[in-house]
């Protein structure tokens, strides 16, 4: 890897960060859903985890990711073979697969909420998405999750409006599963990188980005925060990852993924 970069942006920043959630994989189905995720796996892919397997979002496993985005009319995409629904599910099934997205709460459990806020679930204040494939997905393999704005209406006080997935809960456990089916390798938020491996499977502080102190991450957390010794800052992008993000994104969609696209290194 070349040295570290010193022009970089938050967004880049979080990517470099995000792919190292992928860094151990090995050969599994990366799904980033989302600009960054998305960008996450295809930097890991591309340099520490050369295994690690992504498709065309369609029906093609590829040997290279695709560039985000409108392609030249000469473009080819690298497909290796066939992956259509049934090859994703038995990945799903089997867990050899990794998930990354961006829950809108995400409570002291890690149980997460693409679904509802406020109300009943029959009378919401606000429909979303819904839980789609996130029930069978969290107890299958392991996700992770990016937020764009760290703040307490997504890290909640107390329990998800509405449960889209499972977190070590164990009144919310399915019949013959235990906590130890439940994988969250990483928490990447705009402030800092977080992860479940705290006591009792606590949320755990593993880097604060630059300029971000430990208070501001606990003021906008609606639970405590375990904190072990010295928290370091999460390393900045190196010039080749930056290279490779660009040529990934060739139309920056990236730099609208974070309010007002900011320095990675903040004041």
């Amino acid at each position: 890897m070349s040295t570290p970069a010193k022009d970089f942006t938050l967004a880049e920043l979080c990517i470099v960060a995000a792919a190292e959630a992928f860094r151990d994989d090995g050969e599994v189905l990366a799904t980033g859903i989302g600009v960054i995720p998305r960008l996450a796996a295809s930097l890991a892919m591309k340099t520490f985890n050369p295994d690690l397997m992504m498709t065309d979002s369609e029906a093609f496993l590829l040997s290279e990711p695709n560039p985000l985005g409108k392609r030249g009319d000469d473009f080819v995409q690298a497909n290796e073979t066939w992956m259509g629904f049934s090859r994703i599910f038995d990945n799903v099934w089997s867990g050899k697969r990794h998930a990354m997205l961006g829950p809108t709460q995400i409570d002291k459990y890690g149980q997460t909420n693409t679904s509802a806020l406020g109300g009943t679930y029959e009378k919401p204040k606000v429909m979303m998405l819904g839980a789609r494939g996130f029930p069978g997905n969290s107890i299958s393999h392991p996700n992770s999750f990016f937020v764009p704005g760290h703040n307490n209406r997504v890290f909640i006080e107390g329990e998800c409006d509405f449960v889209s997935s499972i977190g070590f809960n164990p009144e919310r456990l399915p019949k013959g599963h235990s906590l130890d089916d439940v994988k969250i390798p990483r928490v990447i938020t705009n402030l800092c990188v977080m992860d479940f491996g705290g006591p009792d499977h606590q949320i755990r502080l593993l880097s604060l980005h630059p300029g971000v102190t430990l208070e501001e991450v606990q003021e906008n957390t609606g639970y405590p925060i375990h904190v072990e010794g010295d928290i370091p800052e999460t390393p900045a992008p190196t010039e080749e990852q930056l290279a490779i993000i660009r040529a990934m994104d060739p139309h920056n969609q990236r730099a609208y993924q974070i309010k007002d696209n900011p320095p990675g290194i903040r004041a």
